[in-house]
């Protein structure tokens, strides 16, 4: 049995406020790169993901994966990041990661239906 998952965000420039969520880990988390997203008002394609830390005002630090359990699903695909959440952009994007960036956007985190989603390096 895996650690359980526990995610909370406070308000901040990358995302909004998620109240703590726990989620019960099918397998250790992982550090994830790349995903592929399909969702309403967002080009669909492969995005580069990473993780957002309140350290320093904002920085970057590892995003995760896990497979977990959900409500309502047997498996859900969970990426996250730091207290601050994840920072995405399309593959390929130019510039440092940064919340002035147009071409970036930040979540909470993500829940994925498909796990082939999580594009492994």
């Amino acid at each position: 049995m895996y650690e359980s998952i526990w995610i909370e965000t406070e308000e901040n420039n990358n995302c909004e406020w998620m109240p703590l969520q726990v989620y019960e880990a099918h397998q250790a988390p992982v550090p994830v790169k790349l995903i592929y997203l399909d969702e309403p008002d967002r080009k669909t394609g492969v995005y580069e993901v990473t993780g957002w830390s309140s350290e320093y005002s904002g920085t970057i630090c590892p995003a995760l994966y896990a497979p977990v359990s959900d409500s309502g699903q047997a498996v859900v695909h969970l990426v996250y990041g730091g207290d601050w959440g994840i920072r995405l952009r399309l593959e390929n994007s130019q510039g440092p990661w940064s919340t002035d960036s147009t071409d970036q956007h930040g979540e909470p985190y993500l829940m994925l239906m498909d796990g082939n989603d999580i594009i492994r390096e």
